[in-house]
This record gives C-alpha cells, sequence and structure tokens, in this order.
C-alpha cells in the first residue's frame, strides 16, 4: 500500500476550511432549529438538528487536524 504523507501547509489549510465549514453549519443548525423553527417544515426542522451535532463534529475534527499540522511544522523547522 503506497500511503503518503500529507504535506502540512495543505494539512493546516484543510483544518482551517474544516473549522470554518462546521462553524457555519453549526449556526445554520441553530438558525434552523430555534429561530426559525416556527417557519420550517418539520423536516428541515430535524436537519437542522442535525446540524447542531455535525457542525461542531467538524469544528472538533478540523482543530485536531490543525493541531496535528501546526506540530509538523514545528518539528520541521
Amino acid at each position: 500500500m503506497n500511503m503518503q504523507r500529507l504535506d502540512p501547509h495543505r494539512l493546516l489549510v484543510l483544518a482551517n476550511f474544516s473549522m470554518v465549514l462546521g462553524l457555519l453549519l453549526l449556526l445554520l443548525g441553530i438558525a434552523g432549529a430555534y429561530v426559525f423553527d416556527h417557519h420550517l417544515m418539520l423536516g428541515t426542522i430535524v436537519a437542522s438538528h442535525a446540524l447542531v451535532i455535525l457542525g461542531p463534529t467538524a469544528l472538533k475534527i478540523g482543530y485536531v487536524m490543525r493541531l496535528l499540522a501546526q506540530r509538523h511544522l514545528a518539528l520541521s523547522a
């Protein structure tokens, strides 16, 4: 199996993107689940509640990826 190491700079960009995406998903989920819930259909409200869980998950995964990228950058310096 050919496993290539991911470039730390590329991992950092991917981690930042994941963190921003997670924050946007969380904010969208909060808006749909708690702010505009009386204007939305039931399926949309259920999806919004799912985003309240998936958003912080993406945020946490992005944070761990960012820590890993920063560690690799510090070790290579």
